[in-house]
């Protein structure tokens, strides 16, 4: 789906400065004392829920594959659980734009080496430029090269590709083809340095609307797609013909027969289109080409699949349906490595009734469908789907003949089969990963079963989140493309998203503070409401109707009681109801586009932001008063929020680096407010269960804090700070919502734009303040380690430590020390430091992890290698003290 927010706040780099009259309230000036906790971090499962442009397999090594999405990272496939890893989570906030992926590469030479080409905008909405990403531990970690152009991982065109490309015969050799007119380059050092391939001739001329002045629909496509002929080379050579497709639909590809040293245009070739795949069969010494009259992956009304035979330069128009008779165009292009002659492709740009998948077993020469109609409009499947593992792929949709729920896709443009399993396939959709592993029934006739093969990628964006205190819901989210869930257990996949109505996008929810049954959410529809209710916690939803002239979802407030509403859609003016929408009334007092949200307690106060100005109803929002506070954010990049169980007391985070920029408080229902110092920026802010001994809420915040951006938490009311993620848990932009559990200390969820909504649980059961001490690591008492290996491959590995405190003393330090069986060493460890000497290891903690309370536990990870064997370590010890290995 399209995801094209620009993110305003996500540019800041320094913090504001307060201008204008001081705050009316005065305070002591916090403390900035920065400690930090140990957290595990998980997703709130959803399994998918975004575009996958990109599935790549390592042809080299069994079942290690790649997806790369358009916003949300790349991920790494694991086998043994049949999951996917994220491996860009340490992509941080002034880098968020390189969580799009524009193409990624995996290493046939060297399996441990993997590549992505990084960037999500080429216009200004992404403010960085690209960048090249290398790994050698299969993306355990990255080193980056920085590129003097901008990538678009979410522009269109991204579904055509691979851009990036590693010889097979010299993999120290890489090629990427650039949008905008940058053309080719090439690497000759394994993705270190780059440098432009002057020579070649074409660097592209389509774009999918010039009219377009925001600069999204109008680049320049550009270089789409590299492939090598490994049979002209030999290991440690260079290879010497190379293909390389261009978005120009007169001159859509090119080829180098001398290892890049010049290059033609390929003779013959169809023109008025685009080739959006170019996929050689080495063994028949077939280029396949599928091609398209637009750069998709939403659009596309024609299409053709062409074969080119390298040997004698012919080419043959193998479509599967006469170019008059399509209505979209071709993608998702595979050959099976195990045998050769059986072709896949896809009719990507197929949204009704559904998309198609064709397959040849001749090299084109026949083909079939994946479905065909037995008598219109009834339909006759070579598939089965099964998404009982997620279930709201169905949309809760029953639709006529000949559509169908679930759809078998659509936006397909990444299909993938197996080089090392003819029966396995995966191909990626505007909503999940789907596959199958017994393709090859689709030759003798019987019905393959398709099912979701997207568990561990998460890619939905997150606009706002809410954690009621009772009820049976313990999160609800409000997310872009798929509506949203209401989540009874994080660790399962809701049945459905919300329903009746089925909004596109929901941009707002809340619930009643003192009757979370009820709930309410606004959000993005086509044709029906933008505004639904709910009496019965979620579970259940009923629409409601729309003023006049609403076009969008805006924000949504619920009265304490649940008994009215203020809603603050898009093409209208703030309104206001009681009762459950059915009718309307114009607030006064405000302007239209302010942010609303309710007073936690009273059940007639509501606030609302504009441009600046903070508002307040004490009269069920018929009416608002501009407030007397000064020294707010003039522009609209804020969030603000009540605090539950106290009158009046406002919350307000935001702004931007060329004016006011952090994090506000008032006690008086927005009549003033004050500044805290401590805070430099911050976009977000909620709240959570108190701590142990504390009696007021958790505070917690997406802020940059004493110099360091991050996820932030509060027991003191802001005195001092807890940063609670670290440096390899950063999920790029964390800055439209946030909000704490008020039933489980500790716990924050946190919005994304692309990686779903992550949820972080403390390692401090009960609470503890926010300031941090000197480490002196001489524990005493008894200790209990867990190691895991998480993931292995060949030559190497990660895994996870967690060291539990089961004394009955606090520690003010620690230093754990075991021993390799196999010889181990590792490469790169995170949350503390070690020194290793042969087998033996020495972990100890860094500054912000020292204290560990009795029954808490602190954790720490790493990359390693081996050889032989990669046995666990059987004995740990906390100094002297041995500990339980469990």
């Amino acid at each position: 789906m399209r995801r094209t927010r620009i993110l305003t706040a996500v540019l800041a780099l320094a913090a504001g400065l307060l201008a204008g009259t001081p705050p009316a309230l005065a305070a002591d000036s916090p403390k900035t004392a920065l400690a930090a906790d140990t957290y595990t971090w998980k997703n709130a499962r959803i399994d998918g829920g975004g575009f996958v442009p990109g599935i790549v397999f390592n042809r080299s090594e069994k079942n290690l594959a790649y997806a790369r999405t358009d916003i949300g990272g790349a991920y790494r496939w694991v086998q043994s659980s049949k999951t996917w890893t994220p491996l860009l989570d340490s992509v941080g906030w002034d880098d968020w734009g390189h969580t799009g992926v524009a193409s990624l590469a995996s290493d046939s030479v060297n399996p441990d080496r993997v590549y992505a080409a990084v960037g999500t905008y080429t216009n200004s909405w992404d403010p960085g430029n690209g960048a090249i990403l290398r790994s050698s531990n299969r993306g355990a970690s990255w080193q980056k090269t920085d590129l003097p152009f901008k990538l678009g991982g979410n522009m269109p065109g991204r579904g055509m590709g691979e851009r990036l490309a590693i010889d097979p015969n010299k993999n120290s050799v890489l090629y990427l083809g650039a949008p905008s007119g940058k053309g080719l380059w090439r690497s000759t050092d394994s993705g270190v340095t780059w440098s432009q391939v002057a020579n070649f001739p074409n660097v592209g001329n389509y774009v999918q609307d010039p009219s377009d002045t925001s600069g999204y629909a109008s680049d320049n496509q550009g270089i789409v797609w590299v492939t090598f002929d490994e049979r002209t080379g030999a290991s440690g050579n260079a290879t010497q013909t190379i293909y390389v497709g261009v978005a120009d639909k007169d001159n859509a590809v090119y080829r180098s027969t001398d290892g890049g040293a010049s290059w033609s245009r390929l003779a013959g070739q169809p023109t008025g289109y685009l080739a959006h795949k170019g996929v050689l069969d080495t063994v028949n010494g077939y280029l396949y080409i599928a091609y398209s009259d637009k750069g998709g992956p939403y659009d596309g009304g024609k299409g053709r699949l062409l074969r080119y035979a390298t040997s004698t330069g012919t080419w043959t128009d193998i479509s599967p349906v006469a170019e008059a008779d399509t209505y979209y165009g071709f993608s998702g292009l595979s050959v099976d490595r195990q045998d050769p002659g059986t072709v896949m492709a896809t009719a990507y740009s197929s949204w009704w009734p559904d998309t198609q998948i064709f397959r040849s077993t001749d090299s084109g020469a026949t083909w079939t469908r994946a479905w065909d109609y037995s008598s219109y409009p009834n339909r006759s499947n070579r598939f089965t789907m099964d998404v009982s593992s997620s279930p709201w792929l169905t949309w809760g949709a029953n639709p006529s003949p000949p559509e169908q729920a679930p759809k078998l896709g659509w936006m397909t443009e990444a299909l993938e089969i197996d080089p090392f399993n003819s029966s396995r396939m995966m191909y990626g959709t505007g909503a999940t990963v789907y596959g199958t592993e017994n393709l090859t029934n689709w030759d003798s006739g019987s019905q393959f079963t398709i099912k979701p093969m997207a568990q561990g990628l998460e890619e939905t964006a997150v606009l706002d989140l809410a954690s009621p205190p009772s009820g049976g819901a313990q999160l609800f989210s409000a997310l872009g493309d798929i509506g949203g869930f209401r989540h009874t257990d994080l660790t399962k996949v809701p049945t459905m998203m919300y329903t009746q109505p089925n909004f596109t996008t929901t941009t707002s929810l809340d619930f009643a503070e003192s009757n979370p049954n009820t709930v309410v959410r606004a959000g993005n529809l086509d044709a029906g409401p933008h505004i639904a209710f709910s009496t019965d916690n979620g579970a259940n939803w009923f629409g409601g109707s729309d003023p006049s002239g609403v076009s969008g979802g805006g924000t949504v407030a619920a009265a304490s009681d649940g008994s009215r509403f203020v809603w603050s859609p898009a093409g209208t003016g703030v309104q206001y109801t009681t009762g459950f929408g059915s009718s309307w009334a114009a607030s006064s007092g405000i302007p239209a586009g302010a942010i609303v949200e309710s007073d936690r307690v009273d059940a007639k106060t509501f606030y609302g932001f504009k441009s600046g100005k903070f508002y307040v109803s004490t009269d069920g929002g018929a009416t608002f008063t501009a407030s007397a506070a000064t020294g707010l954010p003039s522009g609209d990049s804020v969030r603000f929020k009540a605090l539950p169980g106290t009158k009046g007391d406002v919350w307000l985070a935001g702004g931007a680096t060329d004016g006011a920029y952090g994090l506000w408080h008032s006690t008086n229902g927005g009549t003033s407010f004050t500044k805290l110092s401590n805070v430099e920026q911050a976009d977000t802010v909620g709240f959570g269960k108190a701590a142990t001994g504390a009696s007021y809420q958790t505070l917690y915040t997406s802020a940059k804090i004493g110099g360091v951006r991050g996820i932030f938490r509060s027991t003191d009311q802001g005195s001092t700070w807890t940063r609670i993620n670290d440096d390899a848990h950063q999920w790029g932009w964390t800055g439209d919502a946030i909000t704490g559990d008020p039933r489980v200390y500790g716990r924050v969820y946190a919005s994304t734009n692309g990686r779903g909504v992550i949820y972080g649980d403390s390692s401090d059961a009960g609470g503890g303040g926010g300031g941090g001490t000197d480490p002196t690591p001489t524990p005493t008492g008894a200790c209990a380690v867990t190691y895991k290996i998480t993931s292995q491959w060949s030559g190497g590995f990660q895994a996870d430590v967690q060291l539990s405190n089961t004394g009955s003393s606090a520690w003010s330090g620690w230093s754990l020390g075991w021993t390799f069986p196999g010889g181990q060493t590792i490469g790169q460890l995170w949350n503390a430091e070690f020194t290793q000497s042969g087998s033996a290891v020495t972990a100890k903690n860094v500054t912000w992890n020292a204290n560990v309370a009795a029954g808490s536990s602190v954790s720490f990870g790493f990359t390693g290698n081996w050889s032989g064997t990669n046995t666990k370590p059987t004995a740990f010890k906390l100094g002297d003290q041995s500990c339980t290995v469990l």
